[in-house]
């Protein structure tokens, strides 16, 4: 998938990223420790892990390779760090700008301690944005849109996966949904997710 001309990359991540910091001022305290559709993550942790992600992408895109970026994701461990709702925009918006640098596009990087070109971490660094905003949308009553580009780009690359997702994968076997199902929730879907999936209560 070629995402960039020659001036700018197709990607921008940031209408993903300003999707989550949108949420963030109606995700009042109590509602940290509810579940989000991915089980056994609170919305606390959900919350901690795409402020790391944010971090350890940015850090990718800029090829400063380190702790930040040797470090496998782990979103059920997550713990959120006080002063999340001012920290986690500023790592949003330092990760959506590093992205619009073609330097980050180009070359070798590593994320997730996996090694792999800049041109896949970029459209990994969507991926992440755009399914876990889904999942704090779901998790805590928000509305929740994605543009068409960055769905698609998240069903290329978990169509790579295949329909039996090896263990070490993030992602869950697909879940079944009508072939003219929402764009949306085709990708939701073939995350492994329920696209139906709401808190109980």
């Amino acid at each position: 998938m070629n995402t960039q001309t020659n001036s700018a990359p197709l990607l921008d991540l940031e209408p993903a990223a300003r999707q989550i910091a949108g949420m963030l001022d109606t995700i009042d305290d109590a509602r940290l420790a509810g579940p989000t559709p991915c089980p056994g993550v609170t919305v606390g942790a959900m919350l901690a892990h795409v402020e790391g992600l944010a971090v350890a992408f940015r850090d990718a895109a800029r090829k400063e390779l380190g702790a930040t970026t040797d470090t496998a994701p782990s979103v059920e461990s997550g713990v959120l760090a006080d002063g999340w709702r001012s920290t986690l925009p500023v790592a949003l918006d330092e990760m959506v700008a590093t992205w619009r640098s073609l330097d980050a596009w180009q070359g070798m990087t590593r994320a997730g301690s996996v090694d792999l070109p800049g041109e896949v971490a970029g459209m990994v660094a969507l991926n992440e944005l755009v399914l876990h905003g889904w999942d704090l949308a779901r998790s805590t009553g928000q509305p929740y849109g994605a543009e068409e580009a960055h769905l698609r780009n998240t069903l290329a690359l978990l169509a790579d996966l295949g329909d039996n997702p090896p263990p070490t994968s993030p992602f869950g076997p697909p879940v079944p949904v009508a072939g003219d199902a929402p764009l949306l929730d085709r990708a939701v879907a073939r995350s492994g997710r329920r696209p139906d999936w709401q808190p109980e209560g």
